[in-house]
């Protein structure tokens, strides 16, 4: 590749990346916002209590402001498939596209038919019909989530597809075992509870600053103990998905668990590092300097989290690159070996394409039959290094780690404003109060750092094994994308700021508003 490339990937990759974080500072909230609010809204049909109604609709509007500038940044990120990477597009659209189209007409359809109903039909409808509508609005947020995250798990580990040489697309062949497959299915659980635990921080903080001013201290309560046990709940299933989620990277992304862990030479009985700093002199994977500077480490419990088994042989970096050792499904390939494949694949297709062109059946169908046996590593075709094959090892593992953390910390937050309250102590402490407002902004940055770890640590695949970045990418002018870049920057800086001010606006204004 020449510099133009190189620097035309590097910056559709960060306009991606850009348009992704700012949309993941929305939709989490609205996905775990929603439950409580319906929650919420269930005590009251049950109870008749005219607090749970004034509760429920106080979350629901900054569930409303919330939802609105979601759905502009998603739509922007979409459209950016079709103008950055067209390739991408085009390679896999007749399978990627497919949860797309679906989310697009039930999810926005559904989501579009009961939210009017929500905000404005409190009057106009039964309260038990008002009720399905706020759940339905929220389950169709939700499924709207899981075909997003369906498309976002199939780039990580593509199966029911089969390569067409005629029209060089993948197509699908099972569309349940891509629905159905345990990254997409262990990636929804994880992503979404990702947005109940933000959202219980945030109900948990906002009703903390009530507390703290003294005012509305009946709704503050009963909102800060449903955002407590609620976001409790999230963190210990979340803590149980993110054992299934290193698992499965495990098993299909080895390069992403070497990367999150710093390992650079695999070994049995592995060690997790619980607390690591790396050291900045390692620059390659087949240096003799050691990749940390200080490290704690649990023995044994990589091996048993990647594999089930505390003796097993996790790769590192090194073997990764080398091959040579077992894996479940024989021994693994080198990079060269991948390489030479990959280029015999593509070298097959260009040769397939010619016989048909020229109509030679008999040598179409050998050269098919050469393509469909070294497809498998189509996408190393276009690797022209080992070293490209590694992430960015500090960005992927600090963003693991430091998200660990903090989720070990939630815990201990939410545990310990319920112990308070049982003692009926908690709007008095006002330390604890205070911890619990500043704690908002670290669950988005748990998320995001969530993110950066399922991406970065992909890298440089667009497509786990089949399509590289560099194969993936429109042919476009790098100018336009710097502009359109600092064009997005500027846009979704705006509407954050000004989520952030309407809500705030509404937070003051108190529930009382909402009469």
């Amino acid at each position: 590749m020449n510099l133009l490339d190189v620097t035309l990937v590097d910056w559709s990759r960060a306009q991606f990346a850009m348009t992704a974080m700012y949309h993941w500072l929305f939709v989490p909230l609205t996905l775990g916002l929603g439950v409580i609010m319906s929650v919420m809204e269930t005590f009251y049909v049950k109870t008749g209590k005219e607090e749970w109604k004034k509760a429920a609709q106080f979350w629901m509007t900054l569930f409303g402001i919330n939802f609105a500038i979601g759905v502009a940044t998603g739509i922007i990120l979409e459209f950016e498939f079709g103008t950055n990477w067209s390739n991408y597009s085009w390679f896999v659209g007749d399978i990627f596209g497919a949860p797309l189209a679906i989310e697009a007409i039930l999810a926005f359809f559904m989501e579009a038919t009961f939210i009017s109903i929500m905000f404005f039909g409190w009057k106009k409808v039964s309260k038990n019909f008002h009720l399905a509508a706020t759940w339905l609005t929220v389950l169709g947020a939700t499924i709207s989530a899981l075909w997003i995250l369906v498309a976002n798990a199939w780039m990580q580990y593509p199966v029911g597809m089969e390569f067409n040489p005629d029209t060089v697309r993948n197509e699908m062949i099972d569309f349940w075992s891509i629905l159905l497959s345990p990254v997409a299915l262990n990636k929804f659980c994880h992503t979404v509870l990702s947005g109940w635990v933000l959202s219980g921080l945030f109900v948990t903080g906002v009703s903390a600053w009530y507390l703290l001013k003294k005012r509305e201290v009946d709704f503050a309560l009963k909102s800060m103990k449903v955002g407590a046990v609620f976001g409790l709940f999230a963190t210990l299933l979340i803590a149980w998905t993110g054992d299934g989620s290193a698992y499965n990277v495990a098993q299909r992304q080895p390069m992403k668990l070497a990367a999150m862990e710093g390992l650079y030479q695999g070994k049995t009985n592995v060690a997790l590092v619980a607390i690591g700093v790396l050291n900045p002199a390692k620059k390659t994977f087949n240096d003799s300097i050691d990749p940390f500077l200080f490290k704690i480490q649990i023995p044994s419990m990589l091996s048993l989290l990647a594999q089930k088994d505390a003796n097993a042989f996790v790769p590192g970096i090194s073997n990764i690159i080398d091959g040579g050792y077992q894996t479940r499904n024989g021994v693994a390939l080198s990079f060269l070996e991948k390489q030479t494949r990959g280029r015999a694949a593509i070298r097959s297709l260009a040769s397939y394409q010619k016989a048909m062109i020229a109509k030679d059946s008999v040598h179409a169908k050998t050269y098919k039959a050469q393509l469909k046996e070294n497809y498998p590593q189509f996408g190393y075709g276009y690797i022209d290094k080992a070293e490209n094959l590694i992430p960015n090892v500090p960005l992927v593992f600090y963003s693991f780690h430091i998200m660990i953390l903090l989720g070990f910390y939630f815990i201990a937050l939410f545990a310990l404003v319920l112990i308070f309250f049982k003692g009926k102590r908690i709007q008095n402490t006002k330390w604890l109060l205070w911890i619990c407002i500043w704690s908002i902004p670290l669950g988005y940055i748990a998320g995001e750092l969530g993110w950066a770890v399922a991406e970065v640590g992909r890298q440089p695949w667009a497509i786990q094994d089949v399509l590289p970045l560099n194969a993936a990418i429109s042919n476009i002018s790098s100018d336009s994308v710097k502009i359109t870049f600092f064009l997005f920057l500027i846009l979704f800086s705006a509407l954050l700021l000004a989520e952030i001010r309407i809500m705030l606006k509404q937070i003051k204004k108190g529930p009382e508003a909402e009469h």
